[in-house]
């Protein structure tokens, strides 16, 4: 179970499967699809599926390093979890201790970010440190789980998390895109992988125009869930333990217009009829805990977290009923803090997520399997792609500051050009329950477009890459990585 220390104590929610009404046919019926033709539509280096945090980081560095690229996403934005999930916090960039481990791709789009005054984070003498008015500040806005921790002293230390605008992200991160040479196709599904033998040689997409197909050297599957892996000859797990941090769907959305100097009053003033509230509003279906925003042009906009308990978080039925119940508990619990507490009376729900979060679900079996004992490793794999700060296993965390990731994890068994750069990464429960978040995502989306750049340049297998290439091309980006 995950151990977020002494001051972070993270509960999640259990599975919802009874209240999910299933539909669908008693005896299992199948219709032979006809055969058409296909018009290929493109023919590149390589074929980017999904714009999320690993997507993005995929294809701007496999364009940045002369790939020709494409980057092909579902919805109108780029982002994913990050923007569009309203999953706006970039957590766990340095370790306990204050040393920085994620750079990169990831540092770049804060430092793109901040520089348009759409993003915060504690300035760096105080990472790792105890600094009052920091942990103050983290704590009154109900933001510790991202932002504090235990040290072995026994104090409570600052860590280096980011928050950014998913707005102006979205831009940025098109702006990065455009830059770097790669092609953007929005409103686009990708609905299966293009394999000849062992190998992937692109993937068919569906849109406004139709079906068509796009030929590619090579294919990387950032869309999170690992779509194209079904479809795919290759072995895959699922398992998640029920009540874990990644067996949860996300909902989130923001109130403004929120009066919290006159909630805070009434909050110290009276205690006890504050306590009556929150009961009353938890026992009319909503919930009266939230996180104030961070960001300094959000005065009066707090955050509302739901997650929700699922283990099934690529079926269309569960979805459904998660976004819809979720949404509606957004709309109960703010209505009764508008109706029932003390600075809401002019507040209204200014954005809710555009798409439904998602915590965990199908991962690859790949060359190399992280588990459990992992996260206890204290030298670097051969080699290792990303460093990971461990800051969420309490005690333990202590003692092993850092996790390490070799190239392998994102490469399935027995299958050529192909790479996962999402949180379907070669991982199992243990490994994923802290590994998997959005900084992490953008490292493995980092190494992939390089290695699939020096792939393509030199005509190799993705398997065959030199890591010395690999390593030289990734500290060109930024990243950070062991001597």
């Amino acid at each position: 179970m995950a151990v977020y220390g002494k001051h972070v104590v993270a509960q999640y929610d259990m599975p919802h499967d009874a209240e999910i009404v299933r539909h669908g046919l008693t005896e299992k019926k199948t219709l032979a699809e006809a055969a058409r033709e296909i018009p290929v539509i493109r023919e590149v280096d390589v074929v980017v599926v999904g714009g999320g945090p690993g997507g993005c980081a995929a294809a701007v560095t496999a364009a940045r390093n002369g790939a020709k690229t494409v980057l092909l996403e579902r919805y109108g934005h780029l982002g994913g979890m990050a923007t569009g999930g309203l999953v706006n916090i970039i957590p766990n960039l340095a370790d306990i201790e204050g040393k920085q481990w994620i750079g990169g791709f990831c540092q770049e789009v804060i430092d793109r970010c901040a520089a348009r005054g759409a993003a915060t984070y504690p300035k760096k003498e105080n990472w790792g440190k105890p600094d009052p008015k920091d942990v103050e500040r983290y704590a009154e806005a109900a933001m510790a789980h991202f932002y504090l921790r235990q040290n072995a002293k026994d104090e409570r230390i600052v860590l280096y998390s980011a928050v950014i605008d998913p707005e102006v992200a979205k831009d940025e991160l098109n702006i990065m895109v455009e830059e770097a040479g790669a092609e953007l196709l929005l409103h686009t599904w990708v609905v299966a992988p293009i394999v000849e033998g062992d190998t992937v040689r692109g993937v068919i997409v569906e849109n406004k125009a139709g079906r068509q197909a796009l030929l590619a050297k090579v294919v990387i599957d950032s869309t999170g869930d690992g779509d194209l892996l079904m479809n795919l000859p290759v072995e895959t797990i699922d398992y998640m333990r029920p009540g874990s941090r990644i067996a949860q769907f996300g909902f989130i959305h923001w109130i403004c217009n929120v009066d919290l100097e006159k909630y805070d009053a009434f909050r110290k003033a009276e205690p006890q009829r504050f306590a009556e509230i929150n009961r009353e509003i938890m026992a009319g279906g909503g919930s009266p805990f939230f996180s104030r925003s961070v960001l300094d042009n959000q005065t009066g906009v707090v955050w509302v977290f739901n997650l929700i308990g699922s283990l099934h978080q690529t079926e269309p039925e569960e979805m459904t009923y998660i976004d819809r119940t979720a949404r509606h508990k957004a709309v109960v619990g703010w209505e009764l803090l508008k109706k029932l507490m003390p600075g809401f009376e002019n507040s209204m729900i200014m954005l809710s997520c555009p798409q439904l979060g998602t915590s965990g679900g199908r991962r690859v079996v790949g060359e190399y399997y992280l588990t459990e004992e992992d996260l206890d490793r204290t030298e670097p794999f051969e080699d290792t792609i990303a460093v990971f700060a461990d800051n969420d296993r309490g005690d333990a965390s202590v003692t092993h500051t850092h996790v390490f990731v070799p190239y392998r994890a994102l490469l399935p068994k027995n299958l050529e050009g192909f790479l996962v750069a999402c949180r379907a990464f070669s991982a199992d429960h243990e490994f994923s329950e802290f590994f998997n978040l959005i900084p992490h995502c953008m490292c493995f989306g980092q190494a992939a477009g390089a290695a699939a750049a020096i792939a393509v340049k030199k005509g190799l297998r993705l398997r065959d890459v030199p890591y010395a290439e690999l390593k030289e091309l990734l500290l060109k980006g930024g990243a950070i990585l062991p001597d």
